[in-house]
Formats: C-alpha cells, structure tokens, sequence
C-alpha cells in the first residue's frame, strides 16, 4: 500500500489578494482585517478530488492531520485517510513540522502539502531527502522547484507517480524524481520592496515538465538592463493614450515606471493613468474599485523569471475577477529577450481554471523597443479523462 503524508497550511495564501505579500507573523491578523479569505483548503480539493478514481486500481492510504489542516479536505475526497497529528486551536509552523515528524514515522511514500515557500521550508526542514515532496501552490510566493503549476498538475502527477504502467500508458513518459531548491523569502524586507531569497536546501520532488515549476531566476547582466530600458522606453509611449493602466510587480514593471518618473512599488501593484501615479501598493478591492469608472483599462505584467507564471504567483492583488473586469484582450506582457530565452513557456494560475484555459495559446510579448515575441502560454488544462 502507498501511503502519502499530506497537510494544509490553512492560512497559505490569504496575504495575497490584499495586497500583504505573505501570512508570516502579524500579517495574518491584518490579512484578516482586511478581508482576507481562506484559499487553501479549496486548492487542495481541486487537488484531490478526482485521485480516488485515477488510482482505483492501487491501494493509496493518504496520512493527515486532524480538522482543517488536512481531515476537512479529505472527508470530501473519497480517499482513504488515517489522522496522525491532531491540531488543537491556532496553527502554526510547528504544526507542519510535527506532523511530517509522524509522517516520517509512519514510512510515507511522499509527503503532500498545501501551501507556499514557507511551508515547503518547515516541511523540509523535517524531511530533509529522505522522501519526495511535492507542494500544492496555495501561497503568496512560490519561488521553490517543489510546485505543481497549479492543483490539477497535482493529481496527473500522483496517478503516473502510484499507477501501475498499463499497456495503454506505455507511451507516457514515468515521473523522475529530481533534486529541486528549496527557497524562501525575508516577507518583512519583501513588504518593504527588497527581495531576499535564500536557498535552504534541495528536496527530492517528482518531476515532469510543464506539470511541475522551476525555481525563480534573477536575471542580470549589461545587456539585460538595456532591453528593460527599451521596454520601458516604448511602455512609456503607448501608456499616454488615456488608459488606466494596472503596472504588475517585478525589475521589468519597475523600468516603465522609471520611464515616466515615478515611483514603483517593486513587489507590489501600482495603477497609472496618463502619466500619473493614481495609487500604489494597491489591493484587490482597490483595484475593483478603480475599475468601475473606468472605460479603458489595461494590465502590463512580466513573467517570473524562469518560471513562466503571469498571474499567480507574487500578484494575487490581479485577481480573476479584475483581470475580467479589464478583459484578457487587455493584458500586456513584457519581458527581456534573455528572460525569454530561459523561459520555456507563460503560465497562468488565477485559482478559476475557466478564465486561467482562455489564455491558451500564444500572445505576443514586448521584449523590447516596439519589438515583440510570441510565445505559448499554458493555461489550466483539462483534468485528464478517466479510463
């Protein structure tokens, strides 16, 4: 029998929409203050839900903790489960890591959590290589390589991890289990606009591309800041139209600000219109809000480098519902030529897999002064069908 340790951070995630940048500390009280809304344990279901028939032909024992750090996911899941932790009030990261003590204890096969890079890194920290892990992404940030693109991933990488290889699968190509870097950030410096990372070590995860993320990559270099300048040059054009522009986090976002003379909230999320910073550091209601007067609107973002992603990862603040409110037709990518060259494919991961799929495809990318790439975005695939 398999047996998978598997654990929810219940507060992963609720930082983002509101603009906090992380749940570390006193920021989830301000999160919930704020109006900050559980996001997590509905990650994990979507996880989940259909493993019990991708697998019915194995025996799989998933190893939990009690009530809404993984018991509450899976009562809805049909899957087979034993608690080994029981969580008593308020929790915290010495939760995770007792709980991935019991799994070790328990001889697990994996170890499933839900969460972000601080998660990862309390799983870690415990687990250390002794067995794969493999994240759900459910946090603010997730520069680590132990990710999923999104939760479906999860769930077509567990049945090809478990399922016995059936002759109509000889084709498909086995999970590798890699070496992936476990990274995590300083959330205060990162609220303050300083990007620390700092690697902690490297976790035995499954791997398949397209269905597992890379880590974050900075790019540097003398030619990379003359194409952002370029970008930034050509942004500050075309942003003079009488649009309102929602300019997303990250280097590349900071140039065009830096071309019109303003000041960019580096990780966060500012709103422009006709040259004019209108706010900075902005939230999902404050953008909701924004958008109502508003006829002509626009969205310029730029991948995380490496990794691909455009929406989900580091700017929940442009939720789902404000990129519908601005219309995808309406995004704007931008990214260096070297950026691109070491980014195999765009992902979107918005947490609604309806409006994540209309991004299929390829869309055009500024990489420089009216110049532009196509390359191919991976929106939310369809669950795989059920043999």
């Amino acid at each position: 029998m398999k047996k998978i340790g598997f654990l929810v951070n219940p507060i992963a995630g609720m930082g983002g929409a509101v603009g906090l940048k992380g749940t570390d500390g006193d920021a989830f009280v301000k999160a919930v203050n704020l109006g900050a809304r559980p996001i997590a344990s509905e990650r994990a279901k979507r996880a989940l839900q259909d493993l019990h028939l991708r697998l019915r032909d194995d025996d799989l024992l998933m190893l939990t903790c009690s009530d809404r750090m993984g018991e509450d996911v899976l009562k809805e899941t049909g899957l087979l489960y034993n608690i080994v932790y029981d969580i008593h009030g308020k929790t915290s990261a010495a939760d995770t890591r007792e709980a991935c003590k019991r799994f070790l204890a328990s001889d697990v096969d994996l170890v499933l959590f839900c969460g972000g890079d601080g998660t990862a890194r309390d799983v870690y920290s415990v687990i250390r290589t002794d067995i794969p892990m493999l994240g759900i992404p459910a946090g603010v940030k997730m520069y680590s390589g132990v990710f999923a693109i999104d939760p479906v991933a999860v769930c077509d990488l567990l049945e090809d991890l478990f399922s016995h290889q059936k002759d109509s699968d000889l084709e498909r190509p086995r999970i590798k289990i890699r070496d992936a870097e476990v990274i995590d950030i300083d959330e205060n410096a990162y609220r303050d606009g300083t990007l620390k990372m700092e690697v902690f070590g490297y976790a035995k995860t499954p791997y398949k591309p397209t269905l597992v993320q890379g880590r974050k990559f900075v790019f540097y270099g003398e030619d990379e800041e003359v194409s952002k300048k370029a970008i930034g040059r050509f942004a500050s054009e075309f942003m003079r139209d009488g649009s309102l522009y929602i300019l997303g986090a990250g280097t590349t976002t900071k140039v065009v600000a830096d071309a019109l003379n303003l000041k960019k909230t580096l990780l966060g999320v500012d709103v422009i219109k006709d040259g004019r910073l209108i706010k900075s550091d902005t939230n999902e209601n404050d953008l909701l809000n924004i958008l109502k007067d508003e006829k002509s609107k626009k969205i310029i973002v730029s991948p995380i480098g490496a990794q691909g992603f455009i929406f989900g990862r580091g700017n929940q603040q442009i939720s789902s519902k404000v990129i519908r409110k601005v219309g995808i037709e309406n995004v704007i990518v931008i990214a260096t030529p070297y950026k691109l060259e070491q980014t195999p494919h765009l992902f979107v991961d918005t947490g609604d897999a309806d409006l994540d799929r209309l991004f299929s495809g390829c869309m055009s990318v500024v990489c420089g002064y009216r110049m532009a790439q196509r390359k191919e975005v991976l929106g939310a695939r369809k669950v795989r069908s059920l043999k």
